[in-house]
């Protein structure tokens, strides 16, 4: 990688554009990069890092810090552009930061976004753009170089206050260091996995020790009394010899059931043979007190039985009685029938006689019946008379209804008339209506498209004022952020002039004896500076100088804030002043000859909108009756249709009903002569009709009921017959007799369930006397089962226990079996993962350095840094010992020290004592040129690790005033040999001596309005 050119503006303390041309400071091999303090030497490294990889290096990115200028005006953009050579390939890079910038169009500030592009140089084509994306651009970059942001500060960019560090740095300071550049995180990886892997496996072999362990004390359980015999093993999950353990105890658990079963085996048959012979005497002395007291009972019923004998001969008397009396029951219910019967008759023909005429009343059947026919007879000659006295009726009614549509039809052609006579007036009134609706809607929205920019005028106005108010409060508040930004700017530029002419006295405070000077690098101080009167330290600078950024950051704030509000008071202002035009052409502004650069005031837009509001909402009104106006027209119209028609219909019926009339007149006359003579004295036929259906309907109740009478008396004298014939034969000396003695049905069927009960128990009595072993048990003495009932329950109470005691030890034994099976299941299951975890084991802890086996305790990570270091020092021994004639050889060690792990220790070979000592004890120069040969060791090194990327360009920062005249020569030799292989060396140093020997240099001037560079060469200056 060589660098070209690069062109810095507005950068950091570069207020402006500045260009670099490392081509002419590479010419000479070694160039110098020197200047003030703070005048920007470090920023042109910065330019460089921020161009490759758009960020400057870690230490000076802090959250928040601006890389834009202070000092560059506020129209000229942040840039750094550089040109350079990485693998045969030449490219231009360009870069700009997130940055404000002032709108193109109006006033105020807008946001910029970070930009880039990356261009290629093509011998035949000239630049041509690759891309202008930022995150393609850095991976690019990232892949030509081969080395990450971080790898590119320490390798190009040497530090050498790091370096020197890094020399006096423990193992694990220099781990850091060389992890970072190196990338040995897959290795570190590597341990980590290994790590995980043996917790996940360490955490499977714990969970199978747990679950055996868990299955051990689930056969301590079941094991009951035998486990306090023998408690569990007091291994814990994890150690080893826990499962042999745990099976050992289950089996000695197992012994020790088995015992405890046989002996509750031999309990139990002991205690089945006591219960047997306390059943059989319990049984005995139940069944001997059964039998005795079966007996006692029997004779208790027999006496009671022979007590109700009289009762019993009784009841079978007079249920025989009783149904000799069921023979004449039959006849008994007919007399009564037949009695209720022949009184029913009677009384209806008692009813019906009531209501016949007087000479009727000893009429008999046959006399009613033959004036009911002749009534009949003259009822039936009624019919034709009836329908012409209902056809009458009708021909009144319907003469009725033809008077009421005659009156009907004659107030609607009077309505029709009056109706159709304004017709032509009211459809030239609605035609009106219709035209001035229209006129109405074509106003309305001439007026609406005049008053929508009425009401943003009224509304532009409104907001012109109130803005007015807020940019004349902005311009007071600048002005006096101005104020402040100048007097803060003035008193830290003061403040700072003081410092800089006591600088010298501020540095000799800092000097000790022995330390070397950080500006010329001697550790003597033969004559320290003294600060003057009103010497101002840099905590003093410091507060002036933020005090100051402050305030111009006040002041930039009240720019923008003003530039804000004028940019919304002119928009407002023009939109207030713009001219609306009306439906003629006319200008609609409020009327007057006003201002029309100041605008219209907000009075006279307030009145303008009114007067539209007003004559938009009244045109509005009037169109909105457009719809109904139409309506009516068409309704009207309508409406002229149909009364125009009903009219026409109206006279027609007219004629049809005279015609109607005439014939129902003549209708009615031939109707009233046949009528006249039917209805006779009645007021009517129908009158007359009723009257003689009554006396029909008398006459036939009349005779029926006579009848029923004559017949009812035959029927009541044939029933008393066949009762007294009834009675006679059953043995009764009168019906009265047998009547007397008949019982219901439900009275029989007790009287013969009481006989057959008692029947039933004198059977059973006989045969329960007859019973022998009754009556032998009778003439035993009193059994006694109560006595008896102890003893066995006493016997069955203990076999139950016997049975319990036998059943658990056998669910024990059996159950201790299974969990036994189970824990070696678990043994089995458990022996490949323990044999995976103790071999995982042995490779974490060798790759952690915890293992026995790893001797020096390394990590595998620094066991590949160590291997990096020593080719770091056998790199850097070559250019060392030039530097010291010969003296110093650098020498990687992976000795421990104290109780610390070996493998990044770096110590030196003294081949004027011959003695191996820490590079701690190095002076002040000795540590400069060898860190100064560490660091080019270590570029060396990391460039081959990076694929052997070419550096061409490198730059090395301070350190060169602690060295004497011999070793400057000789260390500036050595870098100057790097010419061989085509590389330039940039060396950043404040020391004058340099500026003697190293021609080509870049200087760097602070000026007040910002830095800028200018080359020496041999030849002159330039810049």
């Amino acid at each position: 990688m060589r660098l070209h050119r690069l062109g810095i503006t507005a950068f950091g303390p570069f207020g402006a554009t500045e260009e670099i041309d490392f081509d002419a400071l590479s010419a000479a091999g070694i160039f110098l990069l020197h200047g003030p303090t703070g005048a920007g030497k470090t920023s042109v490294l910065d330019a460089v890092c921020y161009g490759l990889y758009g960020a400057v290096p870690g230490a000076r990115q802090s959250p928040g810090t601006s890389l834009r200028s202070d000092h560059a005006p506020v129209d000229l953009l942040t840039e750094i552009r550089l040109e350079l050579t990485i693998g045969g390939r030449r490219l231009e890079i360009t870069r700009s930061p997130a940055q404000t910038r002032p709108k193109k169009k109006g006033d105020g500030y807008t946001t910029e976004k970070a930009q880039s592009r990356l261009r290629e140089y093509v011998p035949d084509e000239g630049w041509r753009a690759l891309s202008r994306s930022n995150q393609e651009i850095g991976e690019e970059i990232t892949q030509l170089i081969g080395m990450s942001r971080d790898q590119f500060c320490q390798v190009v960019l040497l530090p050498q206050g790091d370096f020197a560090r890094f020399l006096r740095a423990d193992a694990e300071a220099r781990g850091k260091l060389l992890g970072r550049l190196f990338d040995t995180r897959r290795f570190a990886a590597v341990e980590e996995h290994l790590a995980e892997l043996r917790r996940a496996a360490g955490t499977q072999v714990r969970a199978g020790d747990e679950r055996i362990l868990a299955v051990a004390q689930r056969i301590a359980q079941a094991a009951g009394p035998a486990a306090s015999e023998c408690p569990l093993p007091g291994i814990q999950p994890g150690e080893p010899g826990l499962a042999d353990a745990v099976l050992e105890w289950a089996a000695t658990a197992r012994s020790s059931a088995r015992e405890r079963l046989d002996i509750a085996a031999s309990v139990l048959r002991a205690a089945e043979g006591r219960q047997t012979a306390a059943r059989l005497a319990l049984d005995s002395a139940r069944e001997l007190a059964g039998l005795q007291q079966r007996y006692e009972e029997t004779r208790r019923r027999a006496t009671a039985l022979e007590a109700g004998r009289a009762e019993h001969d009784q009841a079978q008397e007079r249920l025989k009685r009783a149904r000799k009396a069921d023979l004449v029951a039959p006849a008994l219910e007919l007399r009564e029938e037949a009695g209720r019967a022949h009184r029913r008759a009677d009384a209806a023909r008692d009813r019906s006689r009531a209501g016949l005429p007087g000479d009727l009343a000893d009429a008999g059947a046959e006399q009613l019946t033959a004036l009911e026919r002749r009534l009949r007879e003259e009822l039936g000659g009624l019919d034709a008379a009836r329908r012409a006295e209902r056809r009458g009726a009708e021909i009144d009614s319907e003469r009725t209804a033809l008077e009421r549509q005659a009156r009907a039809d004659d107030e609607l052609i009077r309505d029709a008339d009056s109706w159709l006579a304004g017709w032509e007036s009211t459809r030239n009134g609605l035609h009106t209506r219709i035209e001035a609706a229209q006129e109405a809607a074509t106003r309305a929205e001439l007026l609406a498209g005049r008053l929508d920019p009425a009401r943003r005028r009224l509304d532009a106005a409104r907001r012109r004022d109130a803005l007015a108010a807020q940019v004349s409060d902005a311009e007071e508040r600048l002005g006096a952020a101005r104020e402040r930004a100048l007097a803060t700017g003035e008193a830290w530029l003061g403040l700072r002039e003081r410092r800089l002419r006591d600088i010298a006295a501020e540095l000799a405070r800092e000097l000790a004896d022995g330390e070397a000077c950080a500006v010329c690098g001697s550790p003597d101080h033969p004559r320290p500076a003294r600060a003057g009167d009103g010497h101002v330290d840099q905590a003093t600078e410091d507060a002036a100088e933020a005090a100051h950024r402050r305030a111009e950051q006040a002041r930039t704030e009240a720019e923008h804030a003003l530039a804000a509000v004028r940019e919304r008071h002119a928009a407002a202002r023009a939109e207030a002043a713009e001219a609306a035009e009306t439906g003629d052409g006319q200008a609609a502004d409020a009327p007057g000859d006003q201002d029309r650069a100041a605008g219209p005031t907000v009075a006279a837009l307030t009145d303008l909108v009114d007067t539209l509001t007003r004559e938009h909402t009244e045109a509005y009104r009037t169109a909105t009756g457009t719809h109904a106006a139409r309506e009516a027209l068409a309704a009207a119209e309508r409406e002229q249709e149909q009364r125009a028609g009903a009219r026409q219909q109206a006279e027609r019926r007219a004629a049809a009903r005279t015609s109607r009339r005439e014939g129902l007149d003549a209708e009615q006359a031939a109707l009233e002569e046949v009528l006249a003579q039917a209805r006779g004295a009645a007021g009517s036929v129908t009158e007359h009709a009723a009257l003689l259906q009554h006396r029909v309907a008398l006459l036939v109740e009349a005779a029926a009921t006579l009848r029923e009478e004559e017949s009812a008396a035959a029927r009541l004298k044939e029933a008393d017959d066949r009762l007294a014939d009834a009675a006679f034969r059953a043995g009764f000396d009168t019906p009265q007799d047998a009547a007397g003695t008949v019982l219901p049905d439900s009275r029989q069927r007790e009287l013969q369930h009481r006989i057959d009960a008692w029947q039933a128990e004198a059977a059973a009595v006989a045969d329960r006397l007859a019973e022998t072993d009754a009556r032998a048990a009778a003439g035993l003495p009193p059994a006694a089962p109560d006595a008896a009932q102890p003893v066995f329950d006493t016997a069955e109470r203990l076999l139950r226990d016997a049975a319990g005691t036998h059943a658990a030890a056998r669910e024990r034994c059996t159950e201790l079996g299974r969990l036994s099976r189970r824990a070696a299941d678990e043994v089995r299951g458990l022996g490949p993962v323990r044999e995976e975890y103790e071999r995982i084991a042995r490779l974490a802890g060798l790759t952690a350095g915890t293992s026995a086996d790893n001797e020096r305790k390394m990590r595998l990570e620094s066991y590949v840094l160590a291997a990096r270091l020593e080719q770091v020092a056998a790199a850097a021994t070559a250019r060392l010992r030039r530097m010291s004639s010969g003296r110093y050889t650098l020498v990687h060690s992976d000795a421990r020290t104290g109780g610390r792990r070996a493998g990044l220790g770096l110590h030196v070979i003294d081949a004027w004592t011959g003695r191996e000592r820490d590079t701690a004890t190095l002076s002040g120069g000795e540590t400069f040129f060898a860190s100064l040969a560490l660091a080019l060791g270590l570029a060396d090194v990391v460039t081959d690790e990076a694929g052997g990327v070419r550096l061409d360009t490198l730059f090395i920062d301070e350190g060169f005033g602690s060295l004497d005249d011999q070793t400057l020569d000789e260390v500036l030799d050595v870098l100057d040999s790097l010419r061989e292989r085509d590389r330039s060396v940039g060396i950043v140093s404040h020391v004058a001596d340099l500026r003697r020997r190293i021609p080509a240099q870049l200087e760097v001037v602070k000026e007040r309005h910002g830095s800028a560079v200018r080359h020496l060469a041999a030849d002159g200056v330039s810049g």
